[in-house]
């Protein structure tokens, strides 16, 4: 049975139902500050679920109360980086640390080629796997093209 018929990534909240509009993303984006959560934007071409160091497009959005503002710096991404992976992420910080309590993709490229699953044999009867994505394999500005 194929649970990800798309073979989209599906990393962070929403993965698995159909893209966000812009109108639904400030939804959620208002829910974050509603709740105090501060809002950043990050890009990366290697969406490897172990990949947590994305880069961040412009700075963290501590004080920000109204929506458009994460939403400006989301089109000034989109806008530099059509073509890749791109997340909000909020920081709940009203414990005394920055945890992530939301996190979801809002951008993809045209064309995700996904992973491979590598499978390394061991001493006895071991296995162990690994996921490989297929655009690693190309230089880091030519992934998605």
């Amino acid at each position: 049975m194929m649970t990800n018929p798309a073979g989209r990534i599906t990393q962070g909240q929403f993965s698995f139902l159909p893209e966000l509009t812009d109108t639904e993303i400030k939804l959620q984006i208002q829910y974050g500050l509603d709740r105090g959560y501060a809002w950043s934007v990050e890009y990366t071409d290697d969406p490897h679920p172990r990949n947590t160091f994305w880069e961040m497009s412009g700075m963290p959005m501590f004080d920000l109360r109204d929506a458009a503002g994460v939403l400006g710096e989301l089109k000034e991404c989109r806008a530099a980086y059509p073509n890749l992976y791109i997340r909000l992420t909020a920081f709940d910080s009203t414990r005394g640390i920055e945890s992530i309590a939301m996190s979801f993709l809002v951008n993809r490229p045209k064309n995700e080629p996904g992973f491979a699953l590598e499978r390394q044999e061991a001493p006895g009867r071991t296995m162990r796997y690994t996921t490989r994505a297929y655009s690693a394999g190309r230089p880091e500005t030519q992934r998605y093209e």
